[in-house]
């Protein structure tokens, strides 16, 4: 279990990387959005062979895959339309002072808590951490908490402030990490393939609303490449484990 948490620190480590950075380097939208590029690349690769493929083989034609998906798909549909409505929409691309902090901090908890449970499966299923999934995690962090630091910073936050969000929003991420590995530690295979397809299905319009979207308004037809460079480098870490 203790293994669980670890990774799930680890992964989530990169949200006080890139807050660090957002407050010590002026990161151009262009990079930035090629960064995100990149980390969609990987997700789409890590979703398909670390979390549908899975659930997939651990269903047995249950059905719990169609389910799993469409139920993470609407669960984060749902919670980030609120979210949007309380102002974090723009919270990927750099809030402005007006946004609400409360709602980033909600929008990027929404992102990373079903990452770091399927974080805890993967331990759980596989003996250790799926190295491509958490390669995913990592970079897709990384371009959200920079974005979102610069945007608190022009909202007023002080910087120890923000640096303070980050690690109590990775010690959270390392909790839902070591409670995938706990709470599924009994279950049954359909509902192990139920969270891992929910976890794609929420992953999946996450990417599709939010980050693609961003990434290619801010880095322009060259995120296409770097998004293939991200799905390729994933399926090859996937193919080597």
């Amino acid at each position: 279990m203790a293994e669980a948490f670890f990774w799930g620190i680890l992964a989530s480590s990169s949200l006080i990387i890139g807050g660090v950075i957002a407050l010590r380097v002026d990161v151009g939208r262009r990079p930035l959005g090629l960064v995100m590029g990149f980390g969609s690349g990987v997700l789409i690769s890590a979703v398909s062979y670390e979390l549908v493929q899975e659930a997939s083989d651990t269903s047995a034609g249950s059905g719990g895959v169609a389910f799993g998906l469409l139920a993470g798909c609407a669960t984060f549909f749902v919670g980030d339309t609120l979210i949007d409505r309380m102002g974090g929409d723009e919270r990927k691309a750099g809030a402005e002072g007006g946004e609400s902090p409360l709602a980033i901090v909600l929008g990027i908890v929404l992102d990373g808590i079903p990452e770091s449970v399927v974080l805890g499966l993967t331990v759980l299923k596989g003996g250790s951490v799926s190295a491509a999934f958490l390669v995913a995690v990592l970079l897709s962090n990384l371009p959200e908490a920079i974005a979102a630091s610069t945007g608190l910073e022009a909202g007023g936050w002080a910087r120890r402030r923000i640096i303070g969000l980050w690690v109590i929003v990775t010690l959270a991420c390392g909790v839902a990490s070591l409670a995938g590995y706990g709470l599924f530690d009994t279950a049954s295979p359909s509902t192990v393939a139920f969270v891992l397809a929910f976890a794609g299905g929420a992953i999946l319009t996450m990417l599709a609303d939010t980050m693609m979207p961003e990434a290619f308004e801010h880095g322009g037809k060259l995120v296409g490449v770097f998004t293939t460079l991200g799905f390729a480098l994933a399926f090859a870490i996937s193919a080597l484990e």
